[in-house]
């Protein structure tokens, strides 16, 4: 049995003891890590299974994220694993409160003693001949290298980069007296009480900072290139609110979830087939929520069809509350350049600032940064097809879970995380050691995420295709998703599977 040589330069093959193994491994410990390692107790049990963390905290991106008003552009109903209802009181919930769910569940279902905190993946080799993962991760506190190995990884490592975000360079910013922040890096002692602030960007996070400095600075101006759709939604579910005096806990939550989703799967599929009507329902909507006379065709109307990016959400509309006020403002306009008192726009105003808010997106990092081998071949996700949304053609026992784009991450996490149990248990049953994904025969592919959303635009060529049909098409419905993944067939033309070659080596396992 010889395992194909490391690729790791030398510096980072420093140890080189006997690798802990174990049946899964799973790269991330923040929502969709979390609800994997839960998956595996209650419909896997028995198989040992390890989290490692980079960081040194359970909540993934609700760690991550501190500025002000941070909060779920998507229900709590959906967003929360079906496993564990949610039981807060808001539908819409800050950032604060999600994290703590999180550890809440991981607790409970005995999660948490299996993560390995500070330590980030760095790469995963696959020997056919062993029918197993060599993993290799960096540990954040001494910088010396761990190795593990394992017959399946889940990668829940989120979809970009938490080292930092998207930030373009903007002509004459040296130049800026001020403070200029990314909200992915808020300091924790920044001030801006009293201060005027310029938030850079349409997207969830500006929209999210915009109505929550107001309550403390002088002044907030949203400054964006392009607007983005935007519509209010209750802050509280008035019928979750209903059903909760009336039903049991379990049965109110499982009605809400099913209302929510049929909600959001309507108003997808309609923003698609009639996005002209769409647009009139969601101008209509803004009309209602802002002051007499507002431009709104200037600074709501974007130049595509609802969906082609991500619609964002705000609780009881409180960034038209906000613009309604003389606390906030919105300028729809490009930037010339920074001065050093604010921002000289192309139309030749300036908007003096204090502090300047880079709300621009994300950088997109799939599998968290880490680089596959199969056999001793670096795997080029952009030359793979991906089956079923989480697994890619030639790569055997690796899932990467990547949630919905036109509804909570949850919902497909969770369906993939079951997904993955149901084909455990069934290469157990048959004796089978591998699963590897084929590609397409007629080898037609398109983007992977069907959004025009600049992050996702800078990112295609690091992402796998999809193919025209199933199992290589990526649905955003999660009503037929939920129909192929949980009883649809475990083998199909996309799906082969292998045995043990003979004399294969019993490595050492961990506890589960």
């Amino acid at each position: 049995m010889t395992q194909a040589p490391s690729t790791l330069p030398a510096e980072l093959r420093e140890e080189e003891a006997t690798p802990e193994h174990v049946d899964v491994l799973i790269v991330g410990a923040g929502l969709s890590g979390i609800g994997a390692a839960c998956r595996i107790r209650t419909d896997s049990p028995g198989r040992s299974f390890l989290l490692l963390e980079s960081r040194d905290a359970i909540g993934g991106t609700w760690d991550l994220f501190r500025y002000p008003g941070v909060r779920s552009d998507s229900d709590m109903f959906t967003l929360s694993y079906r496993f564990r209802p949610w039981t807060g009181d808001t539908s819409i919930a800050d950032g604060w409160s999600i994290k703590e769910y999180i550890e809440q569940t991981a607790r409970e279902y005995r999660v948490t003693e299996r993560i390995r905190f500070g330590h980030r993946v760095v790469s995963a080799e696959w020997s056919s001949e062993d029918a197993r993962w060599t993993v290799t991760a960096q540990r954040t506190d001494t910088g010396k290298t761990v190795r593990f190995t394992c017959s399946w990884i889940s990668v829940a490592a989120g979809y970009y980069r938490y080292e930092e975000g998207f930030r373009p360079h903007f002509e004459g910013e040296e130049r800026f007296a001020g403070t200029i922040v990314h909200p992915q890096h808020w300091p924790e002692d920044l001030d801006y009480a009293g201060k005027r602030v310029v938030v850079i960007g349409s997207g969830a996070t500006a929209i999210t900072l915009v109505p929550s400095l107001t309550e403390k600075a002088a002044h907030v101006t949203m400054l964006q290139r392009t607007p983005s759709y935007i519509v209010s939604l209750p802050g509280r579910d008035p019928i979750a609110q209903a059903l909760a005096k009336r039903l049991p806990a379990a049965l109110a939550y499982r009605i809400v979830r099913a209302k929510n989703v049929l909600l959001t799967t309507v108003m997808y599929q309609f923003s698609r087939r009639r996005p002209a009507a769409m647009k009139a329902l969601l101008r209509k909507g803004q009309i209602k929520q802002l002051p007499a006379g507002y431009d709104v065709d200037t600074h709501f109307t974007p130049p595509y069809d609802p969906w082609d990016q991500r619609l964002c959400v705000v609780p009881d509309g409180d960034l038209f509350r906000a613009l309604s006020s003389d606390k906030a403002s919105i300028v729809t306009d490009r930037i010339a350049s920074f001065t050093e008192t604010g921002i000289r726009l192309e139309s030749g105003t300036e908007i003096p600032a204090d502090i300047i808010v880079t709300a621009t997106g994300l950088q997109v990092q799939p599998l968290g940064g880490m680089t596959l081998t199969v056999d001793g071949e670096k795997v080029d996700l952009s030359g793979r097809f991906s089956y079923k949304g989480m697994m890619f053609s030639g790569v055997p026992n690796l899932a990467m879970i990547f949630g919905y784009t036109n509804a909570s991450w949850t919902l497909r996490a969770d369906l993939i995380n079951r997904y993955t149990c149901r084909l455990l248990n069934h290469m157990a049953a048959n004796g089978y050691v591998s699963a590897t994904p084929v590609a397409p025969a007629d080898g037609r592919g398109s983007p992977f995420v069907d959004l025009s959303s600049g992050y996702i635009q800078r990112a295609l060529d690091e992402l796998p295709q999809q193919g025209s049909r199933s199992p290589w098409r990526v649905y955003q419905n999660y009503l037929l998703d939920r129909r192929l993944m949980r009883r649809g067939t475990l083998q199909d033309e996309g799906m082969t599977f292998q045995r043990a070659t003979t004399g294969r080596r019993q490595p050492q396992e961990s506890a589960a």
